[in-house]
């Protein structure tokens, strides 16, 4: 089979990819320093916490050290829970989960909990869907750091044309079955072993370094109506207001970029000069979070 692929391969028109099997250990115990990370997906009936539910829970703790190497994959936790509602049809086509599969059963809090003390930090792909229905569900998910494997490696700079786990794993070489939960925590920490192309970093390790930043939600209030699709292309958000939040166009940016921030409102947005606008600073106790 090995001579095969090589020589498929080595005609340069065939790729060969494989079949992904989840690995208890990436590389052995060098003595450095550990800590223990979670890598957690959710299936949901929908994509609002508030009004749908969650209806699987994988999270799935390994071992790392600041250079982002992997060590052990620990043993996973994966529970289905009953929504207490009929699952719409779209998220069965989706997730594959029926009624059937989840009636009567629960997510152990406690268990959850006692992993979340272990660590360190939860890893999401995707973590702006997967922090605010896991928030919504438990508290203890809200102290603790979270970092995103899509929005926190620049994938777009080491060559990636896309984000999807599904289309990174074919690129780093491996296909697996998607769209359950523990399949997609274990293909999501394969990746985050891999090197990346350009600068030749561990995936784990680019993560880190931008999990450690700091983060300002700059609000243009008082920006002209006229100036929505300029605002749009430049990846500001509306917020319509309620609850006690604010009602403006907002952006999320690294603290180091404000300054380049401002001078662009005042140049394409403001009529006039502006030099106070509110902001949020934030970090990764919060990023992702509906909180902010």
């Amino acid at each position: 089979m090995e001579d095969c692929i090589k020589k498929l391969e080595a005609t340069g028109d065939y790729k060969v990819i494989r079949r992904f099997n989840p690995v208890e250990r990436y590389q052995e115990d060098n003595g450095s320093e550990k800590r223990i990370g979670i890598y957690l997906d959710t299936e949901t009936t929908g994509l609002d916490p508030e009004e749908d539910a969650i209806i699987e829970l994988a999270m799935v703790p390994f071992e790392f050290d600041s250079e982002g190497n992997i060590y052990r994959v620990l043993p996973e936790y994966n529970a289905m829970q009953d929504p207490g509602f009929p699952i719409p049809e779209l998220a069965t086509e989706i997730t594959g989960i029926t009624d059937e599969m989840v009636a009567g059963q629960s997510i152990d809090k406690e268990q959850v909990s006692k992993m979340l003390a272990e660590a360190v930090i939860v890893i999401a792909h995707n973590a702006r869907f997967d922090r605010p229905f896991v928030e919504y569900f438990m508290d203890d998910f809200k102290d603790i750091s979270w970092a995103c494997s899509i929005a926190d490696v620049n994938w777009n700079e080491e060559g990636m044309e896309g984000v999807k786990l599904e289309f990174l794993a074919y690129k780093y070489g491996f296909f697996f079955e998607g769209h359950r939960a523990t399949i997609d925590c274990q293909a999501g920490i394969e990746i985050l072993h891999q090197v990346l192309a350009k600068s030749g970093d561990r995936v784990l390790k680019r993560l880190l370094e931008s999990a450690r930043r700091t983060d300002v939600r700059l609000w243009a209030e008082g920006a002209p109506f006229d100036k929505k699709d300029d605002l749009k292309k430049r990846g500001y958000r509306w917020s319509p207001g309620g609850d006690g939040k604010r009602k403006a166009w907002y952006c999320d940016i690294n603290e180091e970029l404000l300054s380049e921030e401002m001078i662009f409102l005042n140049d394409n947005i403001y009529s006039r000069a502006v030099s106070d606008l509110p902001m949020d600073r934030f970090n990764a106790k919060q990023r992702y979070s509906n909180r902010i």
